[in-house]
């Protein structure tokens, strides 16, 4: 095995086809074929399952096997950024994966500042939920990622905590209060976003021993506030995802006060490369992390 053949088996376990992995890899289909074909023979194990209906799908010792191969072509690219950094030259890539808010707040502040000073630094982004991000970081997909910290998550470091906010449309009579309890919602629809977003909204109801009326669950901040316009509900969300509000939509303060913490999270350190590295420290830098902080949000 070598570094071509293990980046070819990644690829194609992410692109789901020897066709369009061999366009990656500069190879044709036939030689694709072939180069799959020796390897499993050696290893004496299938790899991959071909289905020309839905495509080339992962065995289960093939799904642990790829994890491997993938640790080990980012020790190759540690290497190499190792000695372009002796030659006195920052290069190499960071995968980067992130649910859509924190991908659009973040990401792109973060590349433009280091790319003023490392132009050779590659980066690649994919957007996801909370959950998906965490597992392409077990799956060794990403390199680096901005989620919501759960049991599961290591090696994470907080960069931002965003207040949370009652959400409801203006005419809502809840719109006479200043502040808003949860008691205050024990008869109100609520509509929920899952998939790693809703722990600490369910931790606010949980404070004060109450219980939403979930009417929907949700998987995109957006949907949920056309949903609240639409009159299908109210919802408690974080601060990010509300600073671009259609009319007619409001925020309400809460009580008890709850925030959100948003954290980078990597591989063990001493795995990570030296780009990956200078991502995390910029990422650090450039939102150092308050537990108490002015928000973007004035109501």
């Amino acid at each position: 095995m070598n570094k071509s053949l293990l980046q070819l088996i990644v690829t194609i376990s992410e692109t789901r086809s020897f066709t369009t992995a061999g366009e990656k890899m500069n190879m044709t289909q036939p030689a694709v074929s072939r180069a799959v074909t020796t390897l499993e023979r050696e290893l004496g194990v299938t790899l991959l399952i071909r289905d020309r209906r839905l495509g080339v799908a992962l065995t289960p010792v093939g799904e642990r096997i790829v994890r491997i191969f993938r640790e080990i072509l980012q020790g190759y690219d540690k290497i190499d950024q190792e000695i372009a950094s002796e030659k006195g030259m920052e290069t190499g890539s960071v995968r980067i994966g992130a649910f859509p808010v924190a991908a659009s707040y973040f990401v792109p502040k973060l590349i433009s500042h280091i790319k003023q000073q490392y132009p050779k630094l590659e980066f690649s982004i994919v957007e996801g939920t909370i959950a998906d991000v965490q597992n392409w970081l077990d799956n060794r997909e990403i390199d680096v990622g901005l989620l919501i910290p759960s049991d599961k998550t290591t090696h994470s470091y907080p960069l931002y905590r965003e207040a949370i906010y009652a959400v409801m449309r203006e005419d809502h009579p809840l719109n006479a209060k200043s502040v808003i309890s949860p008691e205050d919602l024990r008869e109100e629809s609520m509509l929920i976003c899952k998939a790693g977003y809703e722990p600490p909204v369910l931790k606010w109801f949980e404070s004060v021993g109450e219980e939403p009326n979930i009417k929907y669950i949700l998987y995109n901040y957006r949907t949920a506030l056309q949903m609240i316009l639409a009159g299908e509900g109210l919802a408690v969300m974080s601060e990010l995802s509300l600073l671009d509000l259609p009319p007619g939509i409001i925020l309400k303060r809460i009580s008890p006060a709850a925030y959100r913490d948003i954290h980078i999270a990597s591989g063990p350190v001493e795995d990570c490369t030296i780009a990956v590295k200078t991502f995390i420290e910029t990422a650090q830098k450039l939102f150092p992390f308050q537990a108490e902080r002015d928000h973007l949000i004035s109501i």
